[in-house]
């Protein structure tokens, strides 16, 4: 298993994480036995949104003893009414919520407390303003979560939070099929099929500039959705029209920016060790790039993807790594001085170019890296 740090938060994780649908489906019988696989597998972050008081007792029998192996990322905002979820944002019911999940999960912290679901600006505004931003800083003041972070599907929601310094975790859906989706109120709208009915091209221009701000201010992103729910992996379902396998989805959500931890939604045990599995797979077996590029219904055709087949330069350019910076200081307007001291950190720059074009030759999206090379170089001076 490789690790990641989780942003600034100070916390180490799992590159692979363990999302709660096992702990949900069957009736929970699985639970414990996901624990132990994770464990085993060097898993050591869990997500945890359900407020079904089964699913969080579950969780925390399987945790007895071995609670502090784990970061746990439970969410506030959620409750439980007549057997069925609920989000909320009423004061005394989150509050009444998260003293339960304390309780069943045998805990007196969360690592990230996770503020459910807000998929729109007006609702970020309410939040960062009224009393559950209040709130969720006074149980971080009283140790009771450590870090605050926000759930959201859409791009300019969550940027408000990122760029509000309220928050240091994102968990957002990214998958390579939602990254080509504008940004709305309406998550639906990103597995609906009529979403894909014409041509989809290149990255939203919300999403880019999302992924940027939390490179930059350090706001970790765990991502939820990797899989599109199991859609992207079903050649019938897939909204890209053709299936990608676990190991591709993974390996895109990963080498997005400010990515730190991919929440495997396994249902079975099995599922979950596929997902597991996949820091020791071969690197053929992580490549998605032919797989992109070949796309039906989707493409990325001049958008670098960071799949790294431009390699090797013969300059010794890291030409993905060169490319993402450049990327990030474009869609910033600036160099943010976080990036220009990555930059200034790579052994060869983008001046060290020769323009032989072997990279191009071996893109499989027909990137211009020549053209980006030479603008990298006049954005950062080398």
């Amino acid at each position: 298993m490789k690790y990641r740090k989780l942003g600034l938060t100070g916390i180490t994780v799992s590159e692979i994480g363990l999302g709660c649908e096992g702990f949900v489906d069957h009736d929970g019988r699985y639970t414990r036995e996901l624990v132990d696989i994770a464990a085993a597998g060097g898993v050591n972050y869990i997500d945890l949104y359900s407020s079904d008081p089964r699913v969080r007792e579950g969780l925390g029998r399987a945790l007895a003893g071995r609670r502090e192996k784990f970061a746990l990322q439970g969410h506030l905002c959620t409750t439980w009414e007549d057997g069925q979820y609920r989000r909320t944002r009423d004061e005394k019911e989150v509050r009444e919520s998260f003293a339960d999940l304390l309780r069943l999960l045998g805990t007196d912290y969360i690592d990230v407390g996770m503020i459910h679901y807000c998929d729109s600006a007006e609702d970020w505004r309410e939040i960062a303003d009224g009393p559950v931003m209040r709130y969720a800083r006074e149980l971080k003041a009283a140790g009771k979560i450590r870090h605050i972070g926000v759930s959201s599907h859409n791009p300019a929601a969550a940027l408000a939070a990122v760029k509000s310094g309220l928050i240091e975790v994102l968990m957002f859906s990214v998958n390579p099929c939602y990254d080509l989706q504008p940004g709305g109120e309406d998550c639906e709208a990103l597995w609906d099929d009529r979403s894909y009915e014409q041509p989809l091209l290149n990255m939203d221009a919300e999403r880019e500039a999302l992924y940027e701000a939390c490179s930059r201010l350090g706001v970790a992103i765990t991502v939820m959705k990797a899989f599109g729910g199991g859609d992207l992996l079903s050649e019938e379902l897939s909204p890209a029209g053709r299936a990608l396998t676990l190991y591709q989805c993974i390996s895109y959500a990963l080498t997005r920016p400010a990515v730190a931890v991919v929440l495997a939604g396994a249902h079975t045990p099995d599922e979950l060790r596929a997902s597991v599995a996949y820091s020791d797979a071969p690197p053929a077996e992580k490549d998605y790039a032919a797989a992109l590029a070949s796309l039906p219904k989707i493409s990325w055709h001049g958008h670098c993807m960071y799949c790294g087949h431009c390699a090797p330069c013969p300059a010794g350019i890291d030409v993905a790594a060169v490319t993402k910076f450049f990327s990030l200081a474009k869609a910033q307007g600036s160099v943010p001085e976080t990036v220009r001291e990555h930059y200034a950190a790579l052994p060869r720059k983008a001046g060290d170019c020769m323009e032989c074009r072997a990279c191009e030759s071996r893109c499989p999206f027909e990137v211009p890296v020549v053209e980006n090379m030479r603008r990298a170089k006049e954005i950062f001076g080398a």
